[in-house]
């Protein structure tokens, strides 16, 4: 059975859709789903898999909340089974993992800190053991620390928002590369920031930017190989990282500013990540696809 969450159970209407929320703040970064209000919608029963990702595996950063246990959960519903990469979220984490398993799919993890290169390493050499391959890599972890001033971004923060939002992209991509085969294919999370900007997110931004230009090399290097690499770029998206990252005031008029005067839900993204994963995209690489709430952005 299904866990029954608020708006869990049955199919998602747009009229469900939270357009405000109460204030809220957490204390630390990445954050916490389960004490989120209201919780995001991760899952749209609506969603009806038909086997696109039948016996592939997957790593999924980040994927014990927001936009990551949504994608976890579309790929379990389209055949897949799952290895997930976290902090130390653990209770959002092992919720993940009973949803994963609901649809069907397999769902290993791994906690432990994606700056550390040793640790990315094992984390796709573990996934590999578990399940005997790897064939879908989604880069999603980061985190953001907003700062009105370039001159209030230490050298600490600089360091902190780098070395989790970029430097694991090349960690475990180089691991990876051991097992992918043609046919494999690598998704990395940017964000609407790096074509937009954000006065408060500059280091964010630019780690952001940075995974678009990573996108694009790295599909011109491993396309000889028939391995495909794209990005998705969200916009404000209800996740555990927006109310870790500002006032809690802040938060209650998230979104309001894109044309759709909403933030998205982690749900309404996953079928793009499933889309980029599944044959359906064999002709599509060094692309970035924008779900924004219809922010216009230069591609």
């Amino acid at each position: 059975m299904i866990p029954m969450y608020p708006y869990y159970g049955k199919e998602v209407k747009c009229e469900e859709v939270p357009i405000t929320f109460p204030p809220q703040q957490q204390d630390r970064q990445p954050g916490f789903e389960y004490v989120m209000n209201p919780l995001p919608i991760a899952d749209n029963p609506g969603y009806v898999g038909s086997g696109k990702l039948k016996g592939k595996i997957a790593i999924i950063t980040g994927g014990d909340s927001g936009i990551g246990r949504a994608v976890a959960i579309a790929f379990a519903k389209e055949g897949a089974s799952v290895s997930i990469p976290y902090l130390d979220e653990h209770q959002d984490a092992e919720d993940t993992k009973r949803m994963v398993e609901a649809y069907g799919g397999s769902c290993l993890l791994l906690p432990g800190d994606l700056r550390n290169e040793g640790h990315c390493r094992a984390v796709v050499n573990e996934t590999a053991n578990c399940f005997g391959r790897l064939d879908i890599l989604v880069i999603n972890q980061a985190v953001q620390f907003p700062q009105e001033c370039i001159t209030s971004i230490t050298a600490q923060q600089l360091d902190d928002t780098f070395r989790t939002n970029i430097y694991p992209s090349f960690f475990l991509t180089q691991e990876a590369l051991k097992y992918l085969k043609p046919g494999s294919s690598i998704i990395s999370t940017t964000s609407v920031t790096a074509y937009a900007g954000n006065p408060l997110l500059l280091d964010y931004s630019s780690t952001k930017g940075a995974m678009v230009s990573f996108t694009r090399s790295l599909s011109e290097q491993l396309v000889g190989c028939g391995i495909r690499v794209n990005a998705v770029a969200p916009g404000p998206i209800w996740t555990p990282l927006q109310p870790a990252s500002y006032p809690a005031e802040y938060i209650k008029t998230l979104g309001a500013d894109t044309p759709m005067k909403r933030a998205g839900q982690p749900f309404e993204l996953a079928p793009t990540y499933v889309y980029l994963a599944s044959d359906d995209s064999s002709y599509v690489t060094g692309q970035v696809l924008h779900v924004n709430g219809g922010t216009m952005v230069g591609s």
